[in-house]
């Protein structure tokens, strides 16, 4: 391609900075648009059957108006639910994000391994789906959180959120309490990409140490691999960052990390 590539990325809020962050440091070349679906958010509070219908034709919209050259769905509620949709009915490139229970059960010792996400993402059938292929033996605890996204979004934006809120979503995620240390949960997959803005916390919070699997650097070599080489040393490239609620961001502090340093639109 010629010049820089257009970058979109997707979420239903602010979750999927951390995708982006990953994603721009594998091609910083690029232009990036973020667009936070505020205006729905969160999506766990909706049907299968609404956020298809509210998503495939929002990214239809998105791709009408800012023709990016690739568009990264950074969110496993959607991603599970619209990529076949979005993959028959435009010819954008398509990455999603999905639970990355392959290589946390490959990578577990003691073989037992959670999966963090929304109440939606754990308990959908594609989920269960990937453990039935890919467990290898593990024992997966599925841990579904209904407030853990918000208070994400809560702490990134400046918002009070107290240890033991986190503590309450994350505690169920630790199996074998007590027991020898060799059989305890070893490895959690974080199965929302909001949870890994609380990733220090998580970490200091957590009753014993713990591989975090964060499927972003997965996605980021994904998408470079799809774009192929760069052009060249590009200088002025643009991001921006849109709420489908239409509400300044007022961020610009908070996001510039996410976006290399730039500060977005």
């Amino acid at each position: 391609m010629n010049g820089p590539p257009t970058i979109l990325v997707f979420d239903s809020g602010l979750g999927g900075l951390t995708v982006l962050r990953e994603v721009v440091r594998a091609r910083d070349d690029a232009h990036y648009l973020y667009v936070a679906d505020d205006a729905f958010f969160p999506y766990g509070h909706h049907s299968e059957e609404e956020i298809v219908a509210r998503v495939v034709p929002l990214i239809g919209e998105l791709i009408s108006a800012h023709r990016p050259d690739l568009a990264v769905i950074a969110c496993n509620t959607a991603s599970t639910l619209v990529m076949p949709h979005l993959r028959e009915r435009y010819s954008v490139p398509f990455v999603g994000t999905v639970p990355a229970i392959k290589p946390a059960c490959a990578a577990s010792k003691t073989k037992r391994v959670s999966v963090l996400g929304t109440k939606g993402t754990v308990q959908r059938e594609y989920t269960r789906g990937l453990i039935r292929d890919f467990a290898q033996g593990c024992e997966v605890t599925l841990v579904g959180s209904a407030e853990l996204a918000a208070l994400a979004e809560a702490a990134l934006s400046g918002g009070n959120v107290s240890d033991e809120q986190i503590s309450d979503e994350l505690t169920p995620c630790f199996v074998g309490a007590g027991e020898d240390k060799s059989k305890r949960t070893d490895t959690i997959v974080l199965a929302c990409t909001h949870y890994p803005l609380l990733l220090d916390r998580l970490n200091r919070l957590a009753p014993w140490p713990v591989d975090w699997i964060d499927p972003a650097p997965a996605i980021a070599r994904r998408v470079a691999n799809l774009l192929g080489e760069p052009a060249g040393d590009i200088g002025g490239t643009a991001a921006r960052m849109l709420f489908t609620s239409g509400r300044p961001h007022r961020l610009n502090d908070a996001l510039v990390p996410f976006f290399g340093g730039r500060t977005p639109a």
